[in-house]
């Protein structure tokens, strides 16, 4: 990458091989940044789309019916290979004191319901227009801004959530594999996703508050999440029957089946590594803009591999609500 054009030549027809050495590792060093932001793109984008379509798999090509086993089986991945990571030192973490439970097991309550939604509401309808029944979520989160911390959005925002609005509507109703349950559950994930976002912010601020460093860093957050689902999630196995469902099916006699489910479980924990690792690397700007556009390979993903039947008026819904979210996001930006 030569960002001095003709100067090099010129330095190098007087003798200037010295200052050539001297610049040589400031570009090394910005081409090696350069490519940990496009690494740590390419890891969440691959990532988030592979956990989405492994989950959907699982649900629907095995007919898997237990959505709540599932996600406290990836739940405890996360935890135990988290669990390793701090033992190894390799990373380290608060300790979950019950002054720390208490504050984010109102939040983690929020967190289980918006997992489980989704499971529901993936077994029944397809990836491309969960993308697009997602963009409820970003309307429903502007509306608590709004009333919850006095935040007023521009214009440019306000056209993009009225064009999610009029996508989310126009899919459902030119939808050929439209799901009343599925799509039931997926409004119901939009609102728990919107007030897990909503309530994160006020509980991140007081929990930093009962730890003994006084923060609280992404892998603490993942591992305590986790780790409060486990008993919530136990309850809830047993609540919907679960438990007998799973001591019937053959499936769970499938070596094969047990390795997409553990899959499962470490692609869930690669989204929260990779996903602060971009983080960290671009910034939020184009972290929400890439996570945009990831919806679109990852909906002409769905419909290919799983075969879904859609129509002109249905392919041109999905298309309207996926740049709607575009356009949203760089509203935001601005």
């Amino acid at each position: 990458m030569n960002t001095h054009g003709n100067s090099d030549e010129a330095d190098a027809e007087i003798g200037g091989a010295e200052k050539n050495r001297e610049r040589a590792p400031q570009s090394k060093i910005g081409f090696t940044l350069h490519n940990q932001a496009l690494l740590s793109g390419l890891a969440y984008c691959v990532s988030s789309c592979s956990m989405i379509l492994v989950n959907k798999y699982v649900l629907s090509s095995y007919n898997f019916n237990a959505g709540i086993s599932l996600m406290l089986y990836q739940n405890v991945v996360s935890v135990v290979v988290v669990s390793i990571l701090r033992l190894l030192g390799i990373i380290t973490m608060e300790p979950l004191t019950w002054r720390l439970i208490k504050v984010w097991f109102p939040v983690n309550v929020i967190f289980v319901g918006m997992l489980i939604t989704s499971m529901f509401s993936l077994k029944y309808i397809n990836i491309a227009m969960v993308t697009v029944l997602k963009n409820v979520t970003n309307v429903i989160t502007a509306i608590g801004e709004m009333y919850l911390f006095n935040k007023h959005h521009d214009n440019r925002v306000w056209a993009a959530l009225f064009l999610m609005i009029v996508s989310a509507i126009s899919g459902g109703l030119t939808d050929l594999s439209f799901h009343a349950v599925g799509y039931t559950w997926q409004f119901i994930n939009c609102f728990l996703t919107a007030s897990y976002s909503l309530t994160l912010r006020r509980v991140m601020d007081t929990a930093k508050q009962v730890t003994k460093s006084g923060e609280l860093s992404e892998f603490s957050m993942v591992l305590l999440n986790n780790s409060l689902s486990l008993p919530l999630g136990i309850f809830l196995i047993f609540a919907f029957k679960e438990v007998d469902y799973l001591l019937q099916t053959p499936l769970l006699r499938l070596p094969t089946f047990w390795l997409v489910m553990t899959l499962s479980g470490f692609l869930g924990l690669a989204i929260s590594f990779t996903s602060m690792w971009f983080l960290h690397q671009t910034g939020a700007t184009t972290y929400s803009l890439v996570g945009s556009l990831n919806k679109i390979p990852l909906s002409v993903a769905g419909i290919l591999l799983f075969k879904v039947p859609t129509s002109l008026e249905n392919s041109a819904s999905i298309f309207f609500g996926l740049l709607a979210g575009v356009l949203f996001a760089r509203a935001k930006m601005r």
